[in-house]
């Protein structure tokens, strides 16, 4: 998907530093107790208690935290996708990697957010010989990630599913097959929301481009995020799908 300069560019743009420096300053335990509010909502909805493969991210740099979500999913035996961002070059290191180990690559640095809270057991078998990045090239892939000890420092120091371990989901693999991609619940992040579920992201386009995937049409689009972020109205750019739901501290709410 081609993005040309969305409109009224620079209001989207203002409220996008505006809510960025309000989360920035965001006390830690209080973005600790908003965030588990948030869980809390999510979790005892019929919708994510029903849901068997669930789209979530791993939270960083004080967005609404995630770690009560992936733990409960793998607990109950989702399937988890998570994002990776994905270039020629780690293309190249993964098959290289893939072709000749035994066992998944440790984490070279610690990475400056850590990895999301979640059991240390069950962990994904290595694919040989695959190259997870085939599909989804210098962007930003998912790849389905069984527990915590499945995630390794990133491209931007964020945790994601090792790519040895964990290969990006085939997101054009037929319709119920072992591998098909069929979020019933995806959990979407944001700078800020609208009350019509309108998102503002980074702008990287990223989730603009999963989000118009076909096999995401009857996929649940949670937006997760801090009551504060939740504005009247955005400018709203021609590419940008709605999310069918808002959930902060203040409860889940079906638009």
């Amino acid at each position: 998907m081609t993005h040309s300069t969305p409109p009224d560019a620079e209001a989207r743009q203002a409220l996008r530093r505006a809510m960025l420096a309000r989360r920035a300053a965001l006390p830690q335990g209080e973005a600790a107790r908003l965030g588990h509010a948030a869980q809390n909502a999510l979790l005892a909805s019929p919708a994510w208690q029903a849901a068997r493969q669930v789209l979530l991210y791993v939270a960083v740099r004080n967005e609404t935290a995630t770690a009560r979500l992936l733990d409960a999913a793998w607990a109950d035996g989702k399937q988890v996708l998570l994002p990776r961002c994905v270039t020629s070059a780690s293309t190249s290191a993964v098959n290289a990697g893939a072709s000749s180990a035994t066992a998944p690559a440790s984490s070279e640095n610690a990475a400056a957010f850590g990895p999301a809270s979640g059991p240390a057991s069950g962990s994904a078998v290595p694919a040989q010989g695959a190259s997870p990045a085939a599909n989804c090239d210098n962007e930003m892939c998912l790849a389905p990630c069984a527990c915590a000890a499945d995630l390794k420092p990133g491209r931007y120091g964020i945790a994601e599913p090792d790519p040895i371990r964990c290969p990006a989901i085939d997101m054009d693999a037929a319709p119920g097959s072992a591998s098909s991609f069929a979020p019933d619940i995806a959990v979407i992040p944001g700078v800020a929301f609208d009350r019509q579920g309108n998102r503002l992201g980074h702008g990287a386009g990223y989730y603009d481009r999963f989000l118009a995937h076909p096999a995401m049409a009857r996929t649940a689009l949670v937006g997760l995020a801090y009551a504060f972020q939740i504005v009247p109205a955005l400018p709203v750019a021609p590419w940008d799908r709605p999310v069918h739901a808002l959930c902060t501290e203040e409860g889940l709410t079906w638009l």
